[in-house]
């Protein structure tokens, strides 16, 4: 029972740390990598469809990326798709390859992507604790049941409280890696 609660509360910490790095693709560094447009949706025959499962996108240079349609069709409804997004793209259309430049960033909006990540590791901190927290009640819940004994849920708090102690590091780990990387020049 007790070894089912920690899975679970792992379970949701390591969910945690997958939201976490996929918010932190979504913030550009000023170098080009195809993460940056895995939330972009293509009006695909009237569907929403990301847009890597109707292009290839990969790395021309440090500040390009190249979109190739598989469909010559889509590419008026791909440069519209990545104009609209959120992420200030300009792409550019050259025949059938459409090349997305990398604006550089200024020290004003480095900090402002500096600002967003540490707020998004704080919503990955707070779902692990959140985690942490439904896992204790659980186990307290069982102690208030006379399932476990007291020595149990004090041995298995702890246990959960090292797991919380852990994903936090790595988070910590994470938001580090990404000020470091918005911060290079």
């Amino acid at each position: 029972m007790i070894n089912d609660i920690k899975a679970e509360a792992e379970k949701k910490m390591k969910k945690s740390l997958e939201a976490l790095h996929s918010a932190f693709n979504k913030i550009r560094t000023g170098r080009a990598h195809p993460a940056i447009l895995d939330s972009v949706m293509v009006n695909y025959y009237g569907q929403e469809t990301p847009l890597k499962q109707v292009a290839s996108v990969n790395v021309e240079d440090n500040r390009t990326l190249t979109v190739a349609p598989w469909e010559k069709n889509l590419v008026p409804a791909i440069e519209k798709a990545i104009m609209a997004s959120d992420l200030g793209l300009n792409p550019s259309t050259s025949g059938d390859v459409i090349r997305v430049p990398m604006p550089m960033l200024t020290e004003e909006t480095r900090r402002e992507m500096v600002k967003q990540a540490k707020a998004d590791a704080e919503h990955g901190r707070v779902s692990i604790r959140n985690a942490r927290r439904d896992a204790n009640n659980m186990i307290k819940e069982l102690l208030k049941e006379k399932e476990i004994s007291e020595d149990d849920q004090r041995r298995a708090e702890d246990e959960i409280q090292k797991l919380t102690d852990k994903y936090i590091a790595e988070v910590e780990k994470m938001l580090k890696a990404k000020e470091e990387d918005l911060m290079a020049v």
